[in-house]
């Protein structure tokens, strides 16, 4: 294993890079995984106008958007680390809306948001129509090893120390679902790219040695 420094737009660069070159058939679907500290949605927001600029339609789709409603979502309190793992996200509701739509036997008819935690009803939001060859970013957190079909994983990695440093005061009682997702699903053994990000402005690509 190899440990690459890079510089943010450099990693842009790279990634946006590896994505037009990626050959799947329809479109190619992306996650950008990462825990609220790491930022996955700027992450995935800053590819969206590289891409374009590529010539690839580009949808990007906040996994924060796909949350279950408040009922289900906080049955056994507001933070119990364990129900944010297993069952804060929408997993079914992101596959039928968003990723199934977008694989290569999908209609191209995707949702891109379903809910809307401010006001816990759905978000009512427009269907989009996604052209063969489109990119779809679905940025988040916990998003790998629950079998969503991914074509491409990103995922930003943080030392527990860093983890713990810089997640917001108000979250910190999520750190045990962060530890449970490092240890049961180890996403940073088989994502396709690997970025640490203890250091924001001085990230690095974990490459294979």
């Amino acid at each position: 294993m190899r440990i690459r420094p890079i510089t943010p737009a450099r990693l842009v660069t790279e990634l946006t890079d590896r994505l037009t070159g990626a050959a799947v058939p329809g479109r190619l679907r992306v996650a950008v995984d990462g825990p609220p500290a790491a930022d996955p949605d700027a992450l995935a927001g800053a590819l969206v106008d590289p891409l374009r600029a590529a010539g690839r339609p580009v949808l990007h789709v906040r996994a924060a958007d796909f949350l279950r409603p408040a009922s289900l979502r906080l049955e056994h309190g507001r933070t119990d680390p364990d129900a944010y793992y297993e069952g804060w996200l929408d997993e079914a509701g992101l596959r039928r809306e968003v990723l199934d739509p977008a694989g290569p036997d999908g209609s191209g008819r995707v949702l891109p948001s379903l809910w809307d935690t401010a006001t816990d009803r759905a978000s009512r939001a427009a269907y989009v129509e996604l052209p063969a060859g489109a990119v779809v970013l679905v940025s988040g957190s916990l998003l790998l090893g629950g079998g969503l079909p991914f074509d491409v994983t990103v995922h930003v990695e943080l030392s527990p120390a860093a983890l713990d440093r810089r997640t917001d005061p108000e979250l910190r009682w999520t750190l045990p679902a962060f530890a449970r997702y490092a240890d049961e699903v180890a996403p940073a053994s088989f994502a396709d790219v690997v970025v640490r990000a203890d250091d924001p402005r001085h990230p690095a690509l974990v490459e294979a040695g």
